[in-house]
């Protein structure tokens, strides 16, 4: 493992994930005691099936925490040899020392599975859901980045985004418990807002347009919001808290909260009795 307050640039500062979630304090939280429940899960699932292991490239049997669990599979995405073995030990040292990472991480696998009636549960969930293994690698990039890493954060990102089909900046800011179905095709800005519980479906753009170069030149999604697969977003606007934004829709202006909107360009759309309102 190299660890990474041995890394060139390293610095002792990093900033917690995503807003509602004590994440604007600028201060990295503690590493609790590490836990085994899904590794435990995972062990169990490897026994029923014993093809796993050369199918993954993950040993449970081998691994000691979640921690360990996470990083392997990050790893386990990615082809050469060497790489993935880099990858797995930096992965584990964000896991192990900044404790909001990991601990968004967990409540991404908990809500993903939970709102996806993801047979097999939580474990099922780490080890299959591809929009789990992109949140997983953001949660990565996105330490790094904050650690002043960014070289590292751009270079992992790259990587990711061969292996999973995204292209998530590292310096955006994703809260916890996230919905991320699919995965595929999310393309995310650098000043990019994703506050908790949001639902994400594949194919989804949050970009800028291209006239405003301000930190703010990127979509705000509000906690509780749904994005629907294929839906653009362009520029510094907010969608609304609890709002529904209908797949294949192009955004240009905010959402009101506890709205839905559809569309090119989107507009408010009635909500009846039987409306899909949101998670």
């Amino acid at each position: 493992m190299i660890p990474l307050n041995m890394m060139p640039g390293a610095t002792d500062h990093a900033v917690r994930e995503g807003p509602g979630i004590e994440s604007m304090n600028g201060l990295t939280a503690a590493a609790s005691p590490p836990s085994t429940r899904l590794t435990t899960q995972a062990r169990g699932l490897f026994e029923q099936e014993p093809m796993l292991p050369a199918l993954l490239s993950i040993v449970p049997a081998h691994l000691s925490s979640d921690d360990e669990l996470l990083a392997a599979v990050l790893g386990s995405a990615i082809g050469d040899p060497a790489a993935r073995q880099a990858v797995g030990d930096i992965a584990l040292t964000v896991f192990r020392d900044d404790g909001s990472a990991r601990d968004a991480a967990l409540a991404d696998v908990e809500t993903t599975a939970r709102k996806n009636f993801e047979p097999g549960g939580e474990i099922a969930t780490l080890l299959f859901s591809r929009g789990i293994h992109a949140l997983l690698a953001h949660r990565v990039t996105h330490s790094l980045w904050t650690e002043g890493r960014t070289d590292l954060a751009l270079a992992l990102k790259t990587l990711f985004g061969r292996a999973f089909s995204t292209d998530i900046h590292p310096a955006a800011r994703i809260g916890r418990g996230i919905w991320l179905d699919h995965g595929l095709g999310f393309v995310v800005g650098e000043t990019a807002l994703i506050e908790d519980d949001v639902s994400i479906w594949h194919g989804v753009t949050l970009g800028s347009t291209l006239k405003d170069s301000s930190a703010t030149r990127h979509p705000r999604l509000r906690r509780g919001a749904t994005i629907g697969a294929g839906v653009v977003i362009l520029g510094g606007v907010d969608i609304g808290a609890g709002s529904v934004v209908a797949a294949g829709s192009v955004v240009l202006t905010d959402v009101e909260p506890g709205t839905t909107v559809a569309g090119v360009p989107a507009k408010p759309k009635a909500r009846s009795a039987g409306s899909f309102a949101g998670f």
